[in-house]
């Protein structure tokens, strides 16, 4: 008897030991396929970090090899890279909300108030009322609107400090490193519209500027690199080269500037000074009106630390990734110079020679919105989207995705779609002037032309920066000529960072086309 059930509680064994390796098998069937060469422990960390090729360079040459999606493995994580625009929109549409969440990194953790930052909090309710707040007080088309003389005379101090350095040079060519100028223009604008401070012309805090634009570069280049702890959890002691120590500092720097905004905003209420109900309020007033009235207190956080949060976001996201678009902007015009003559005479002819270019010229310059769309194609702000992960098992593409598995999309790879782009590697912005393109948007309503993402986490900040990318540009080659001081092609090499900036200075030689009228002076 004893023997009969013990046969027979093998033969159950046995057979359920099958039905396992059964099912496991076609599980891993419906699994996308992994890149060859994974490690032990370290998986595919030695062939993404060897070289000086950068990840969305290697990425898309595995997609060349393995398809438009497959597996790697980032140490002891799986993430699911995709490189077509096909596969993405499943992504961004029947799994959008299986695909909601942002990793929880060491960058995360350590600047950016441990996932409070609306760019890089998990989905949650407290992520979805302030995305709310900050679309309908700062981004909505009524606030973009209500903001655009202070995107004017940001833009206006910029131009006219190019202005007097021709002046102050003996009214002769100057040489100007452009991309520099731009990230200071692009950050004294974010700064006012959230903190209503100035970081250009005169009476401008210089020093604050420096520090504030030395964190932004930091924080970008922290959120670029491995961090062990992100790969190899059970390593989280571990700080090999000092990543986490720098970005607890660049956090600290961030918080100290932050912290004195808030304290001078709210002094500034308290004693009911520079207090205009009826003007333009800037986003701390704003999120400090919210906190009088209550609509803070219930969030998962204290106010103070989701009004820093926030407000971090906006200068993150509209800061250096609108400046390093317009020096890619302008390093491909200086490349092509028969688009950038062709661009200053439809300004000329629009515009003229005696007046800025204003917002409401914009709609009327179709050149000008060729040449930002044709640049968002080839240089997109983050040639990798902001890595999402999978809150959920679901299916993308027939293939089994697991819970907790990260979605990189290769932006760079996915517009490079010979099926939708003639020529897709060449630079031609007059693929967006012709009757298939012309009025394709890049906002995200196109999956085969994302720049800002798609879906309920793309960058709420899209229509906003396309505002500023198409009015900066404008005013910028209206006001002057540009050319490369050595008369010498544009380098285009690309350095390292999360929003793949160009790795060398972009040096030019300017020279005003304007009246002296014009610019003020």
């Amino acid at each position: 008897m004893n023997y009969s059930l013990a046969l027979l509680s093998l033969s159950t064994l046995l057979i359920f030991y099958h039905v396992i390796r059964r099912s496991k098998r076609r599980s891993r069937k419906r699994e996308a396929p992994e890149a060859d060469g994974a490690w032990p422990i370290f998986g595919h960390l030695y062939i993404l970090g060897r070289g000086h090729q950068l990840l969305h360079r290697t990425l898309g040459a595995m997609a060349d090899k393995h398809g438009p999606a497959f597996n790697i493995r980032l140490g002891t994580r799986r993430a699911f890279v995709v490189s077509s625009w096909e596969v993405a929109k499943e992504c961004f549409t029947v799994n959008d909300k299986a695909f909601s969440s942002r990793p929880h990194t060491a960058a995360v953790k350590h600047m950016s108030y441990n996932g409070v930052m609306l760019s890089f909090a998990p989905y949650s309710p407290f992520w979805r009322e302030m995305r709310k707040i900050v679309i309908l007080k700062l981004l909505s088309n009524r606030s973009i609107e209500m903001m655009k003389d202070v995107r004017s005379l940001e833009i206006n101090f910029g131009i006219n400090e190019l202005f007097r350095r021709w002046d102050e040079n003996s009214k002769q060519p100057v040489v100007v490193t452009l991309n520099k100028w731009l990230e200071h223009v692009m950050l004294s604008m974010i700064v006012m519209m959230v903190a209503g401070k100035r970081y250009l012309g005169d009476g401008c805090d210089g020093e604050e500027a420096e520090r504030c634009h030395k964190a932004i570069i930091d924080f970008f280049r922290l959120s670029g690199v491995y961090v062990l702890s992100d790969l190899i959890p059970c390593l989280w002691w571990l700080d090999l080269r000092g990543y986490k120590k720098q970005m607890k500092n660049t956090a600290n720097d961030f918080d100290t500037l932050l912290e004195g905004w808030l304290d001078e905003h709210r002094q500034k209420r308290k004693l009911d000074l520079e207090r205009n109900r009826d003007g333009v309020k800037d986003f701390i007033d704003v999120m400090l009106s919210l906190e009088d009235e209550g609509k803070l207190s219930n969030m998962e956080h204290d106010s103070d630390t989701t009004i820093k949060s926030t407000c971090l976001a906006l200068i993150l996201g509209a800061s250096e990734t609108t400046s390093v678009t317009l020096t890619w902007v302008i390093s491909l015009l200086l490349n092509h110079p028969n688009v950038l003559k062709k661009l200053q005479h439809e300004l000329d002819e629009h515009v003229g020679k005696e007046r800025q270019v204003e917002e409401s010229d914009i709609e009327n310059l179709v050149c000008l919105q060729a040449v930002i769309k044709e640049t968002l194609r080839l240089r997109p702000p983050g040639t990798l989207l902001v890595p999402r992960e999978a809150r959920e098992d679901c299916t993308i593409a027939g293939y089994n995705v697991k819970a907790g598995t990260r979605l990189i999309i290769n932006a760079w790879k996915l517009h490079r779609d010979a099926s939708i782009w003639n020529d897709p590697c060449k630079y031609k912005p007059e693929r967006f002037m012709g009757l298939d393109h012309e009025h394709v948007d890049v906002t995200g309503h196109k999956f085969f032309l994302i720049p800002f993402g798609s879906g309920r986490r793309s960058c709420p900040a899209a229509t906003f920066a396309v505002h500023v990318l198409h009015l900066t540009l404008a005013r910028l080659v209206h006001s002057f000529d540009l050319v490369q001081p050595e008369g010498l092609p544009v380098d285009m090499i690309e350095g390292p960072g999360l929003s793949t900036p160009k790795k060398k200075p972009l040096e030019v030689l300017l020279t005003p086309r304007l009246l002296s009228s014009v610019y003020g002076c």
